[in-house]
């Protein structure tokens, strides 16, 4: 009876409190061992969190993470060695955003996220230091500036993996000229995995890779500041679908914006690894609407490649910027000449000017990119390419139209695009029939409340908690040889336990068909080392995860 009792406690409790904000967790200073932020808490980072010492963080589906607002700048810093796993679902996101308001956020609310990797970059001595002022950390190397630095010597190193991931109101401004980005990687390796991101409202750069060889796909730019898409320090990744959209107001006062900016380092040096990263499959959509549309004044180009580049573009769409493509510089002339620096296959469109460049010798820039071989196009107007509906703030869709010629045109047979690249489109941009933005991605962000924890449904507002898998209670825990995991269920429905590493990886699954009430899972956890796990519950799309601890004596 004093069983059942608490069991119908429990769920009254459930009940009741299932529309009531999430409770919230202040994080500060350092992160060390393996820790897990699962869905049910908001974590509010209170000024620059470090993970340390080689921690690994994992973050749950659907867990929302705030960037406290002040003077001093809040950011999460992956230091070298260390791990996060964000690895959302595509209706389950994970959001880090700001603390303020809706309706008070803003550009620059807080420092954003930080991957620091073991990765060459071409700073003399092999190590660099993030911008954004004094990443000073007295808990790592002794006192100096070891949590600030990237670089190394292995381009195979592994941070962890982001994937469905949001990153909003970012890039805290620490000295003019010197600020974080929505997503800043320096030195990331090829082991690190990432995937469909979205940065939001970025007071400076969208995305900024300094050297590194971190491979990306599925990137969402809106409405940045600064840069989209922004490499440099020998970065030497492949990155193929991502889109850009512009607010027309909005432009970086003090350099310009552009949606790719590329240099080899600050002053253009011969320094290795030389920067090349190739990206492929991209919708660049900027600020110049139509011809009658008044934008910023501080808005500049949709490619500055400069200062010894070997950036290559391929399978992309340039819409709507001022200047189409600018190559700036004897050195980027001379990459281009070489084959170093391509752009092939790829469309700029509705541009006041279409190319550019700039040096102290005679370069043609329109024989260079209009190289049969290169099979560019130039169209005056943005309607030419024919997307869906690309200049939505709110709802915007990129895809072609039926009759766009961006359905095909796409071209694999450049030997850059290798095995790192999916082959197998035909068209030009980052879209063709499937918008693989659903569900995941938000155009909403200053309307989301995200007071419950939980990451937000399609297009805003929150995502049900899971709605068929509840109370969920795990015993023993930690385990040794065999743990249970008991739930309440909704509805008859085909249940599924899985059990997973802290990257992800399904260690141990079984699924049943089981009735509506009470119900457990035996879990035979002899086979696993002792360590941090994670275990979900769920029917279809609708889950539940916790933790469970392995100790092995």
């Amino acid at each position: 009876m004093k069983k059942l009792i608490l069991l119908i406690v429990a769920l009254f409790a459930t009940t009741f409190f299932a529309s009531a904000a999430a409770p919230v967790k202040t994080i500060t200073g350092n992160i060390s061992g393996n820790v897990m932020w699962n869905y049910d808490t908001i974590y509010l980072l209170s000024g620059k969190v470090y993970l340390i010492n080689g921690a690994t963080l994992t973050i749950a589906p659907g867990t929302v993470i705030k960037g406290d607002f002040s003077a001093a700048g809040s950011a999460l810093i992956v230091t070298r060695g260390a791990k996060i796993y964000a690895i959302g679902e595509p209706t389950r996101p994970i959001v880090f955003t700001s603390s303020q308001t809706p309706g008070n956020r803003s550009t620059g609310d807080w420092g954003g996220l930080v991957i620091a990797g073991n990765a060459k970059v071409n700073v003399p001595g092999g190590m660099g230091t993030f911008e954004g002022g004094n990443l000073a950390n007295p808990n790592v190397g002794g006192g100096g500036t070891a949590d600030g630095q990237f670089g190394g010597l292995n381009d195979l190193d592994n941070s962890g993996e982001l994937k469905y991931v949001r990153i909003e109101y970012a890039g805290f401004p620490y000295a003019p000229n010197n600020e974080l980005n929505g997503l800043t990687m320096g030195g990331v390796g090829s082991g690190t995995k990432i995937s469909y991101v979205q940065v939001s409202y970025g007071f400076d750069d969208s995305f900024e890779w300094f050297g590194g060889t971190v491979n990306c796909s599925h990137l969402i730019s809106y409405r940045a500041n600064d840069d989209d898409f922004d490499t440099d320090f020998g970065f030497r990744g492949r990155v193929q679908y991502g889109v850009a959209l512009r607010d027309t107001a909005v432009a970086d006062a003090v350099s310009g914006a552009n949606c790719f900016e590329s240099d080899n380092d600050a002053t253009g040096t011969n320094l290795s690894p030389q920067t090349a990263p190739i990206f492929s499959n991209m919708t660049l959509v900027g600020p110049q609407f139509t011809p009658s549309t008044v934008i910023n004044a501080n808005f500049k180009r949709g490619a500055h490649i400069r200062r010894n580049s070997r950036e290559s573009i391929f399978n992309s769409i340039f819409m709507g910027w001022p200047t189409g493509v600018h190559i700036d510089g004897d050195s980027c002339h001379r990459n281009a000449d070489s084959l170093w620096l391509e752009v092939q296959n790829t469309v700029i469109a509705g541009s006041n000017k279409n190319l550019d460049s700039a040096g102290g010798a005679v370069w043609q820039v329109g024989s260079w990119f209009n190289n049969v071989t290169n099979n560019n196009t130039i169209y005056t107007a943005n309607t030419s390419v024919m997307l869906t509906n690309p200049f939505d703030y709110t709802n915007p869709d990129f895809r072609p139209t039926g009759a766009s010629p961006m359905l095909t045109g796409a071209s694999f047979t450049n030997a850059k695009l290798g095995a790192d690249f999916d082959q197998t489109p035909t068209f030009r941009g980052a879209f063709g029939a499937t918008n693989w933005m659903d569900g995941w991605a938000s155009f909403t962000a200053d309307t989301n409340s995200y007071s419950d924890g939980i990451g937000p449904a399609i297009g805003s507002g929150i995502n049900d908690l899971s709605n068929k898998v509840n109370s969920m209670e795990v015993y023993p825990n930690p385990a040794q040889n065999q743990t249970s995991v008991a739930f309440n269920l909704t509805t008859n429905a085909k249940v599924t336990c899985t059990v997973s590493d802290l990257s992800g990886k399904v260690l141990l699954t079984e699924s049943k068909s089981m009735n509506v009430g009470r119900n457990e899972f035996s879990i035979n956890t002899s086979m696993l080392n002792s360590g941090l796990y994670i275990l979900k519950v769920g029917v279809g799309n609708s889950f539940n995860t916790t933790k469970l601890n392995v100790i092995k004596l």
